[in-house]
């Protein structure tokens, strides 16, 4: 009895430990992401999946969606494969860098990448041709009021206005905020209100503030009706699209997909502005899902089989 149970108890332990070799095989053909809070992340996300398993024997899997700190964190630790960032992002937020560290013969983009790769085993992937930044935006009607085009044509008339935007943007941690940003602009407004970031864009329509700040590509930007005005002077720092991996991502999955950075680089290049504006409208305003806009748009390009 006591050898057939040491024997029962070794075969438990073989079958445990095949049970586990085999999950362990499953999840390395399943590439993991954690969704983002945003149409554009999810909309990116969407892509990534679409692509990959129409074009390799791979799964994707989206998560939760999660804050992009927490994702961020979540892919350094090796808890997933990938996610959408932008290079201002890795530079500022999560290397907690600024843009006066980046050597003069240096891009911002590729800074970043090196010092990710050596702090934290993360790159990015090509630019996905969007440059997702703070941006000025003003009511068209103002715009035209005042002939505004660049945010140094705020200077002259920024007394007769008032500039409202979210609680972050006026703390003091980070360059981009409003004192350093006002002070190098010159502007002095009439009033600058802090505003809950969910009654932003109602305030502007409202005409409770005549100047805020956005995100370049947000898909509220079009319903709210506003034009974004230049950066003439290229105050805030670029924050261009790209899918953000583990250094060790590729190898990871080239068993099962040896092309797979073929497939991924077929997003590089392929968005404007604009474009994503679009496609954020028609998530955050039109309220499609970002599947069906993401299957729609990459149909369109001709990128699905």
């Amino acid at each position: 009895m006591k050898k057939r149970s040491i024997l029962t108890i070794m075969l438990s332990v073989v079958l445990i430990f095949t049970a586990v070799g085999c999950g362990s095989s499953k999840k390395s053909d399943t590439i993991k992401i954690y969704d983002g809070q945003f149409a554009e992340m999810q909309l990116i996300h969407r892509m990534v999946k679409l692509l990959v398993e129409d074009q390799t024997d791979l799964k994707v899997e989206i998560l939760d969606e999660m804050a992009p700190v927490n994702s961020f964190k979540e892919l350094a630790d090796g808890n997933s494969d990938l996610m959408n960032s932008y290079d201002g992002t890795l530079l500022t937020t999560y290397l907690g860098l600024d843009p006066s560290d980046v050597p003069d013969d240096m891009t911002l983009y590729d800074y970043a990448n090196e010092q990710g790769s050596k702090e934290y085993g993360v790159h990015l992937l090509g630019k996905l041709g969007l440059n997702n930044t703070y941006a000025i935006g003003v009511p068209e009607s103002v715009a035209d009021k005042y002939k505004l085009e660049t945010i140094s044509d705020l200077a002259k008339v920024a007394d007769q206005l008032v500039f409202g935007a979210e609680h972050d943007f006026f703390t003091e941690e980070g360059s981009a905020k409003f004192n350093p940003f006002s002070e190098f602009y010159g502007l002095n407004f009439k009033e600058a209100k802090q505003l809950d970031i969910t009654l932003k864009y109602s305030a502007v329509q409202s005409g409770a503030i005549d100047v805020t700040v956005v995100y370049a590509t947000d898909g509220l930007n079009r319903q709210a009706q506003l034009k974004i005005l230049k950066d003439d002077q290229h105050y805030f720092p670029e924050y261009n699209g790209a899918l953000l991996v583990r250094d060790d991502f590729f190898e990871k999955y080239k068993d099962a997909a040896p092309n797979l950075d073929e497939i991924l680089d077929q997003l590089t290049g392929l968005f404007t502005d604009e474009i994503m504006t679009e496609l954020s409208y028609q998530v955050d305003v039109e309220a499609r899902t970002a599947d069906e806009v993401a299957k729609e748009f990459l149909t369109e390009q001709g990128l699905l089989k």
